[in-house]
């Protein structure tokens, strides 16, 4: 599909996409979910510096978080879990697995993740009715945090959840919380600690080692079982939680020219990651069929993990 962009404001200031689809009608990747000030605690949304306990426990998090995401714990954790030798099971049995989970990272959420999904997954849906497979990816992005499931070996929170960043190269100063970069191991080791670090300009962000979490692991799930989602739904699930470059374009020196076309979507992708969370319940058995028809479309019907 050829595509032409224009890049309008957003109520935010951050840029929008207009691409024009050139086989069909023209697709508004801007959608009409409106950005809300803040969530339904009345507070803005990754506030980060706001007062209160939990911003304590957030903070805690990203302090063990930075300091453990290294090189070699990266490589360590990719060795044992891209095996897929854990479970096998369903994207709805995962999607029940985790009504027990809650993201200590997120100063936004304390509500089950499967309640995040399904609202995701239904504000995009509404936007864009013809993109099922940004509906379904929306469905799965969050399905890597299982990890912290007895099954899966109980990581704990910092290795699975939280904003996600490159290692092997320097650290960028947008990430939250970067000053605890400083006890990071690799901070001061001359073969990771520059800008390039192993990677070379354009190298492309499928030869960068990101830190180790849900993303990287539901997206090893969903490649390894051949799922048929396009490259910019994988594109979607492994790099959503990279705030530094979608948010502050941190480390576009190491994308390639599919990264820079998929990276369009998943700018479109976050507003509704990050904005649709809300206190409004979806009706799970009401909507079930329709994704589970998507399930059947993109994704084997048992899934090793």
């Amino acid at each position: 599909m050829t595509i032409t962009v224009d890049q309008p404001p957003l109520e935010n200031g951050s840029q929008g996409y207009i691409p024009k689809n050139t086989e069909e009608s023209e697709l508004v990747l801007d959608g009409g979910f409106c950005i809300p000030h803040a969530n339904s605690f009345g507070h803005k949304f990754r506030d980060y510096d706001i007062e209160s306990e939990r911003q304590k426990g957030v903070e805690d998090f990203y302090r063990v978080n930075h300091i453990n995401q290294t090189v070699d714990f990266v490589k360590k954790m990719r060795q044992e879990y891209e095996r897929l030798d854990k479970v096998e099971m369903s994207i709805w049995e995962c999607c029940e697995l985790l009504n027990q989970v809650v993201d200590e990272s997120d100063p936004d959420l304390d509500e089950p993740q499967i309640e995040h999904l399904l609202q995701t997954a239904e504000a995009i849906r509404k936007d864009y009715p013809n993109q099922d497979w940004l509906h379904l990816t929306a469905l799965i992005h969050d399905l890597g945090k299982v990890l912290l499931h007895p099954s899966f070996g109980e990581l704990p929170q910092w290795a699975v959840v939280g904003d996600t960043f490159p290692v092997g190269c320097a650290f960028d100063k947008s990430i939250v919380h970067y000053k605890y970069f400083l006890q990071n191991p690799d901070y001061n080791d001359p073969t990771y600690n520059t800008k390039y670090g192993i990677y070379s300009e354009g190298c492309g962000l499928d030869n960068v080692m990101m830190s180790w979490g849900h993303d990287d692991y539901m997206y090893l799930v969903a490649k390894k079982n051949k799922t048929t989602l396009p490259s910019a739904g994988l594109f979607i699930i492994r790099y959503h939680s990279f705030y530094a470059l979608h948010r502050s374009e941190a480390y576009k020196h190491l994308m390639n020219e599919q990264d820079i076309e998929n990276l369009k979507w998943l700018q479109v992708f976050n507003k509704y990651d990050l904005y649709s969370k809300s206190k409004v319940r979806v009706d799970v058995e009401k909507v079930k069929p329709y994704y589970q028809s998507l399930i059947d479309k993109y994704v084997p019907a048992k899934l090793r993990w």
